[in-house]
């Protein structure tokens, strides 16, 4: 027992100093000490999508939600867009529109991309056209074929986003036809290609073929194009171009956004819980959470003030070295963006990049998805401002 009253002081500071109940640890420096937003395209009309044909560094591809998609080329957008398809859409406003385009990876040789619209029915329609022999800078509309189309029962949650993934087939992403609590549980349900990730191939079958090793082709009461299911609205995903993981970003309800990624030795299959799920957590009402293959995000955050995750890329640009590796989302309503990066354990580390992305005469608004060049630098697309935004170093 310590008597001298100025010793147990000190020998109290000792013990707080040894068993502190809170130790913070490194701080996470802000990505925004590397990196600003530079204005490549202005006065747009409510732009979805920027991609580029692979290995293309010197153009640009920007989707309207109207129907067109306008070029940008040596730095410049040019007058006449690259393809006007504002006829075929039944409604450019909402959740309706065009809202995907990818490029053949074989796109230099054979000229053939792929675009995913909603038409005058307001169903789904994935289509392949050719851009012009002569004229490289146009896509010709008498060369559609419709490859694939999906009745929608509502007018939200048609999800949109083509990619083709490392294996060489195209990925469709399907939301779960709408409404709110999935009336049809179509998430769930294996007979339909609402609430799926698809996974079909382009260069055999007509109009498409089915990959030989697609998870569930030897189960007759199940479509064959399905890759993953358990999806709400998976506005966008991505695939890194360096492991060739995919990144899943899924739109939340009224709880949780959530972000999942399915590593590249994936067999596919893989059950993202909707609508028994939401995130990593069972919804009310919901009396069975034990559902077979179902795979938890690797990051999930509150759904506060209507909002609505905007799923980006992994970065493997070259002019931000510091960035390589780091994961890049969005919130579509509140305009925030951020950048996760996965620990060697497993966790995450994800900050807020707002502010720092947010200075100068920039000011997001509605990040409505992020984009790559053909050589892996980084754009986001602002629906709201009609901007599109390169990444750049500081």
């Amino acid at each position: 027992m310590i008597r001298n009253p100025l010793w147990a002081l000190v020998a109290l500071f000792v013990l707080m100093l040894s068993s502190c109940p809170y130790n913070p640890g490194p701080s996470t420096p802000s990505k925004g000490t590397m990196m600003r937003l530079e204005a490549v395209a202005e006065g747009l009309s409510r732009p979805l999508y920027v991609t580029a044909p692979p290995g293309e560094s010197n153009r640009l591809f920007i989707v309207e939600q109207g129907g067109r998609i306008l070029l940008r080329k040596d730095g410049a957008v040019l007058e006449t867009p690259f393809l006007d398809l504002s006829g075929l859409i039944g409604s450019g406003t909402g959740e309706r529109g065009l809202l995907g385009l990818a490029f053949h990876p074989n796109y230099a040789r054979n000229g053939i991309f792929f675009v995913n619209y909603t038409d005058a029915n307001h169903d789904t329609v994935v289509a392949l056209y050719c851009a012009y022999a002569e004229d490289p800078d146009r896509g010709d509309p008498s060369t559609a074929k419709i490859l694939l189309t999906i009745q929608q029962p509502y007018s939200n949650h048609n999800g949109g986003m083509l990619a083709f993934g490392p294996d060489g087939y195209l990925y469709v992403a399907s939301g779960d036809g709408g409404s709110g609590n999935d009336p049809g549980n179509n998430g769930q349900a294996l007979d339909t290609l609402l609430g799926k990730l698809l996974r079909i191939d382009v260069d055999n079958g007509d109009p498409y073929g089915i990959p030989a090793d697609n998870p569930f082709v030897s189960d007759g009461a199940v479509r064959d194009e399905i890759w993953a299911y358990g999806l709400r609205n998976p506005w966008r995903f991505s695939f890194d171009r360096e492991t060739g993981d995919l990144w899943v970003a899924d739109v939340g309800q009224n709880a949780l956004e959530e972000i999942n990624v399915q590593s590249a030795d994936s067999a596919g299959g893989e059950n993202y819980g909707w609508r028994v799920r939401e995130g990593d957590q069972c919804r009310p009402g919901e009396s069975n959470c034990d559902l077979p293959g179902a795979v938890d995000p690797i990051h999930v955050y509150a759904n506060v003030g209507s909002q609505s995750i905007t799923g980006g890329y992994v970065y493997r640009g070259a002019a931000i070295p510091e960035l390589v590796g780091t994961y890049f989302f969005a919130d579509f309503i509140t305009g925030k963006v951020y950048a996760l990066v996965r620990e060697p354990g497993g966790g995450v580390t994800v900050t807020d990049e707002t502010d720092s992305l947010n200075s100068g005469n920039i000011t997001l608004q509605n990040v409505a998805s992020f984009g790559e060049d053909g050589v892996g630098e980084l754009y986001l697309v602002d629906h709201g401002a009609g901007a599109v935004y390169q990444l750049v170093a500081l």
